[in-house]
């Protein structure tokens, strides 16, 4: 009697045979058959389902153990233990265009592992809330007073002070950072304010605070800081513990071994403020770029160890923030019109009764522009689609390929497989006012800012007073939202040339429910070496004057304190 066998591989246990010697005679052999595929389909149902259960047992367990570590990174809201020894602080003061804050840091003792990086947070206080401090103006507001400075800046410093305990100060590092509205000032000017400063805070203050402390830091530097602090706070310079995580294979930028390790995936920013804008993602080896546009930096505590090595393409667009590129736009409009005034005997924007028609301001709205005694009076049409349309020449793009704004070069983004947060303006301009923050979508985007600015003002002005916007949105924010929106979808879409159907843009305040802010990045960065602890001495990296890599040594004040830092090349 013939004999069916099915084995398709199956473990042992599942091998069987079926014989039809035991079935009646009247089973014909259709009916055989029929018997056969059915077990043969009961015993493709059993492994599919076997394998279905081991797959959401192992996917449990691997979103479980993500799960684990987001909560670890969201539930860090407890108030900084200050009478713990072992805790170190850090303290950085960023001196914006509109304003200086102040943020304090705070880290335990390093696990001893080169090759990680120092769990660097945020200091909170008995409240459980973060440490930070903000005044206005901006420092560059003492560019013809700079002997006001300390004063300007004291409250922070002492505010600081209160937090941080007693017999801490003497070795917490104080840095005092300057960026775009100083950038813009004349170095005689930021020489004189840099001076005040570090002339007067070490007579009242006991931080540790050189004269590499306190600097004008460049839009380079800022960019790179702002990358660092995203990707810190995303867990991206970890080491790999899941094999979905997304990785990719760096070659590392001048290692003598041509084996590229595994890591990864680091997120790309863009970071808009109100005078300029900057753009830093990491670059594989093999791209050829201008060294004033690359930055290549070691973040681990050692430097032999070459896992967090990065090359990182950063480049700032002074002229480009918001602020200053709707001062840009007024000033064109102001110069335009009174040419064609002029020249073809108009009366355009002179009076209110015949206003210059603005289409990036709100439907209706009135606003005046004022130069050399001069009013141009204004009133908004807004037309986003128009306001788009008027503003693309301030992109200052040119026909060249691989080019971003003001004509310069941008290497390849491999968008299918890339990621980028956006901060700052981004943030602002599709959250206070349009309320979709979070994952940008082009489309809902440009049909909320369209419907934003066709609104009247009038209507705008009613459901401001009934707090319907973000709690920080002010007049300023709805007058200029109409233009802010235009600029930065041009910005993004025309000027860095990200596609309009491209998914992986967030825009963000806070990541894990941590605001980030370039000066958590400047704080991992400057002290990147001070897990390398020596008897009777500190280590931290110099921040300019000497050369290759180095850092600073200086004795802690048991050993008899010095001001004076001096470089220490390290083999």
């Amino acid at each position: 009697m013939g004999r069916i066998g099915i084995s398709c591989l199956f473990p042992a246990s599942w091998h069987f045979s079926i014989s039809p010697v035991g079935c009646p005679r009247i089973l014909n052999t259709n009916l055989r058959q029929i018997i056969v595929i059915s077990v043969l389909a009961a015993a493709v149902s059993l492994l599919y389902f076997s394998v279905v259960i081991i797959r959401n047992k192992y996917g449990r367990l691997t979103r479980d153990k993500k799960f684990q570590r987001y909560l670890a990174r969201v539930t860090d809201i407890e108030a900084t233990d200050t009478n713990n020894p072992s805790v170190n602080y850090g303290i950085v003061v960023d001196c914006g265009s509109s304003g200086s804050r102040v943020f304090v840091y705070c880290w335990p003792r390093h696990n001893g592992n080169p090759r990680d990086l120092l769990d660097i947070r945020q200091m909170r206080d008995k409240n459980r809330k973060p440490v930070v401090m903000k005044i206005k103006p901006g420092i560059s507001e003492f560019a013809t007073s700079p002997e006001k400075v300390s004063d300007y800046i004291s409250p922070l410093l002492n505010f600081a002070a209160e937090h941080v305990p007693r017999a801490k100060h003497k070795e917490t590092p104080l840095y005092i950072l300057c960026t775009a509205g100083m950038r813009i000032l004349p170095e005689s000017q930021q020489k004189a304010i840099l001076e005040d400063l570090l002339t007067d805070i070490p007579v009242h203050f006991d931080f540790l605070f050189s004269d590499s402390h306190a600097e004008v830091i460049s839009g380079k530097q800022e960019g790179v800081y702002a990358w660092i602090g995203i990707n810190f706070v995303l867990g991206r310079f970890e080491h790999i513990e899941d094999d979905d995580e997304a990785v990719v294979e760096v070659n590392i930028p001048g290692s003598e071994s041509s084996e590229a390790i595994v890591r990864k995936r680091t997120a790309g920013i863009l970071d808009m403020g109100g005078v300029s804008t900057q753009i830093a993602y990491e670059v594989p080896k093999t791209e050829e770029v201008a060294k004033n546009l690359l930055a290549e930096f070691n973040l681990g505590c050692d430097v032999h160890q070459t896992e967090h090595v990065y090359r990182v393409y950063v480049a700032t667009f002074l002229g480009f923030g918001g602020n200053a590129a709707r001062q840009r736009y007024e000033d064109r409009i102001f110069a335009n019109t009174i040419q064609k005034n002029r020249l073809l005997g108009k009366q355009t924007g002179l009076t209110p009764d015949m206003p210059y028609l603005d289409p990036c301001l709100p439907l209706d709205i009135k606003d005046e522009i004022q130069q050399n005694g001069q009013t141009i009076y204004l009133r908004g049409t807004g037309d986003f689609d128009l306001c788009r349309e008027t503003i693309q020449p301030f992109m200052n793009k040119t026909n060249e390929t691989q080019t971003s704004l003001n004509g310069v070069y941008q290497p390849p983004i491999h968008f299918q497989n890339s990621e980028f947060y956006g901060f700052s303006e981004f943030y602002y301009c599709t959250e206070d006012v349009l309320r979709m923050g979070g994952d940008y979508n082009a489309a809902k985007f440009t049909k909320a800012a369209k419907d934003y600015c066709a609104t009247k003002w009038s209507i705008l002005r009613e459901r401001f007073d009934r707090g319907l916007y973000a709690s920080h949105a002010d007049l300023h924010r709805l007058k200029y939202q109409c233009f802010k929106s235009a600029w930065m979808f041009e910005v993004f879409h025309r000027g860095f040339s990200f596609p309009v159907n491209y998914k992986s843009f967030k825009t963000a305040l806070q990541v894990y429910d941590k605001e980030v802010q370039w000066t958590l990045g400047a704080i991992l960065y400057r002290t990147r070496f001070l897990p390398l602890r020596k008897i009777g001495m500190l280590v931290i990296p110099c921040s300019g004057g000497c050369p290759k890599l180095c850092c600073a040594v200086w004795q802690p004040p048991r050993y008899g304190a010095t001001k004076h830092l001096q470089c220490a090349s390290w083999n």
